[in-house]
């Protein structure tokens, strides 16, 4: 009996730590694939920018530095970035000068009844939405990831198998959290 109780007691140890470990291993994956869901999205939206320029060139050719701030904006977005802190930070200049290159807009009216424009601003809007939904679902998995690397006993199996905290993906600006996003 005693026997059976002393090979009964590390079996259960290591189970339970099976079982902690498969549970850290599945919320990091969900935070990868849900990361891998903004990226996608971040590309989208990089990818309907030059169209949208190119759309305001036509109409606002003297809007030139307005013009070269969101393709700049836009190529420094689009590169790989080392953590989601700095993939925010530019994408919070990107978004900067989204909002200028609509503000542009707004000073001539052709160009805001111009169908394709209007169409590419709705999609850019769409973009967004999909961003910010992206973004919150990537940020509640990294908290859950977070937090089960900190709590006890997580914080145990996660030190001994090298799972790390996750970054995650914010605002720096906190004028941000309160910009309207693009008008339709």
């Amino acid at each position: 009996m005693g026997l059976a109780i002393a090979a009964a007691v590390p079996l259960l140890l290591l189970l339970w730590v099976i079982g902690i470990y498969n549970g850290l291993a599945r919320t990091r994956n969900t935070v990868d694939e849900s990361w891998s869901d903004i990226d996608t999205e971040l590309k989208r939206r990089h990818d309907l920018i030059p169209n949208l320029v190119e759309t305001v060139r036509g109409y606002a050719a003297h809007e030139r530095q307005t013009l070269e701030a969101v393709v700049a904006a836009r190529s420094a977005a689009a590169h790989a970035h080392a953590s989601p802190a700095a993939a925010a930070q530019d994408e919070g200049v990107l978004q900067g000068s989204l909002r200028a290159l609509f503000a542009v807009s707004e000073r001539y009216p052709d160009l805001k009844a111009d169908a394709h424009f209007l169409e590419l601003q709705r999609e850019l809007a769409n973009t967004e939405d999909r961003i910010q939904r992206s973004r919150r679902f990537y940020n509640a998995n990294v908290r859950d990831l977070n937090t089960r690397i900190e709590v006890f006993p997580g914080n145990v199996v996660a030190s001994l198998f090298g799972f790390t905290r996750r970054e995650p993906f914010g605002l720096d600006d906190p004028g941000e959290r309160r910009a309207p996003a693009p008008r339709l």
